[in-house]
């Protein structure tokens, strides 16, 4: 949360050496056969179907997607993923992946133009991201946007998918599909494949065929304990807190608790590249028996961080999270490590809006960073994965669960949701419920993993903050698979400095007194369990 307000995007876009020896990444024309027709064909629709698959001529086939509306040919030899197509869907093979995303921005603060726009900003960052053509044409009737881009090749990454082609084509003032093609190879010959788009008719609902399983990882005697008392179906809610003394300095956190009636289980440390492995802050809360969810965000508070995410998957940092993965070994103790966290939000400079609109890159970094905590035999550390709720820019390709670096990478599922009031113009009182109840019914459709509120907070300014707290504390029992939730006892401020969303709950005693009564309340409850 505490990075929002330190991240500027900058740069101006210029030109930059290109270089590949690759061969070309080529289609063949989609459209040459005489048994299909772009403009005139009508596909049938069956109502148990969202999506078809047709061969329309040797070596090419057409995608029907029925609930999105609309269709598209392709090379036969790809594989087609439609599991999770209210999404995306992904047509790709070794060489080449193609996302298809359709947005629809009725009701919310976007629209067409300003999507196109605001897509594409990461070509302000010249440095990184070579721009090879820009232009409008007409596709079927429809204005198309067509963008091709490469980048400079990443060490670390095996067939990097480095050059770009996208297509943002305008249905309407408020709807858009997008076609995002990376390769390995530069994208020549890819243009007919795009011209082949048309728009149908929508029918049915898209599919969402995927399911989350958590796999218990090799972990240490004491942090298997720890999961099966903490994190196990049977474990009952635990609470924790963000406090900016502790656990450095415990004294103040002791007073407040003091005022609570009550020991919070769970800390949060907030690190960057700015400061070493905190190992005293650990061992000082883990002297109280109490756990820290230690939060790495790989940037540098004053540093600059364009290209931070090519630069750690050109190994550049390997050093420092050698280092990171030692250190959280010799500690020993369990260790809840959220990396890269909110990164769904362009107030992260991890976010994939930095980064060629891919979130193959923000998963590529957790893959390695990963990796070598695995090569060092590190087995106290529990990876826990966590966006916001609310995905900025709100489009399809930037949404959260494009992020999700896989099963076998994560151990837990944190969730984050702010009443953040109406400081800010666009900003807006949200109850509890209307945060956390979609948010855990969507998740619980798609991950069986342990939950927990790794961060959240009412802000004072907008409605009646004690109010929210008694109303959170009272429904909070609605959503089983939450473990642990930590309040975040902080306040961000404004461009000058002036407290914007104040998140303390030590504010004043009205508060704290909401606060004390929902603890001990939660405290009786869950000694029934």
């Amino acid at each position: 949360m505490n990075n929002r307000k330190i991240i500027p995007f900058m740069a101006c876009l210029i030109f930059m050496f290109l270089f590949c020896s690759s061969a070309p990444a080529r289609a063949s024309n989609p459209n040459t056969s005489s048994n299909d027709s772009n403009i005139a064909y009508t596909p049938y629709y069956n109502n148990n179907q969202s999506y078809d698959i047709i061969s329309i001529s040797p070596g090419y086939n057409k995608y029907i997607d029925y609930a999105n509306g609309y269709t598209l040919n392709y090379p036969a030899g790809m594989n087609v993923d439609s599991s999770f197509s209210r999404i995306r869907t992904v047509i790709s093979d070794q060489q080449t992946r193609i996302e298809i995303y359709r947005d629809d921005f009725t009701g919310s603060i976007h629209n067409a133009t300003a999507y196109i726009q605001y897509s594409n900003r990461f070509l302000d960052n010249k440095s990184s991201h070579s721009l090879m053509l820009n232009k409008t044409i007409t596709i079927n009737g429809l204005k198309a946007h067509l963008l091709q881009w490469q980048r400079n090749k990443l060490y670390k990454l095996v067939d990097d998918h480095n050059y770009y082609l996208s297509a943002e084509i305008t249905k309407s003032s408020m709807e858009v599909y997008t076609i995002l093609i990376k390769s390995s190879a530069p994208v020549d010959g890819y243009l007919p494949l795009i011209k082949s788009f048309t728009t149908i008719t929508k029918q049915g609902t898209p599919t969402q065929n995927l399911y989350f399983q958590s796999r218990m990882r090799n972990l240490n005697p004491e942090t298997k304990e720890f999961y099966q008392k903490y994190l196990s179906n049977e474990a009952t809610l635990k609470w924790g807190i963000f406090e900016p003394t502790a656990p450095g300095n415990l004294n103040y956190l002791h007073e407040l608790e003091k005022q609570m009636d009550y020991k919070f289980d769970f800390l949060i440390l907030y690190k960057t590249f700015d400061a070493p492995f905190p190992a005293q802050e650990l061992a000082n809360a883990y002297q109280e028996q109490r756990f820290v969810q230690l939060t790495l965000q790989t940037m540098s508070i004053n540093g600059n961080n364009l290209n931070i995410s090519y630069e750690i998957l050109n190994g550049l940092y390997d050093g420092f999270f050698t280092d990171y993965a030692l250190k959280a070994k010799a500690f020993g103790h369990p260790l809840l490590f959220r990396l890269n966290n909110e990164m769904n939000g362009d107030w992260c400079v991890y976010s994939s809006y930095y980064s060629s609109k891919d979130t193959e890159i923000y998963k590529a970094v957790w893959h390695h960073i990963y990796k070598i905590f695995a090569a060092n035999q590190v087995n106290n550390v529990l990876w826990v994965w966590n966006p916001n709720d609310i995905s900025f820019p709100g489009f399809k390709w930037n949404h959260a669960l494009n992020y999700f670096p896989g099963e076998e990478y994560v151990d837990i599922i944190g969730l984050t949701g702010y009443n953040t009031g109406n400081y800010y113009p666009g900003e807006y009182w949200r109850e509890f419920t209307s945060i956390y109840d979609p948010l855990y019914h969507e998740y619980r459709q798609l991950f069986d993993y342990p939950f927990i509120v790794s961060e959240f907070g009412c802000n004072s300014i907008g409605g009646q903050k004690s109010w929210w707290i008694n109303d959170m504390f009272a429904n909070m029992k609605k959503y089983p698979g939450i473990k642990a939730a930590i309040w975040f006892n902080g306040t961000d401020v404004d461009g000058l400095g002036m407290p914007a969303r104040i998140y303390r709950l030590d504010e004043n005693s009205a508060i704290i007194d909401a606060f004390r009564q929902g603890l001990g309340k939660s405290a009786k409850e869950n000694s029934k369990v």
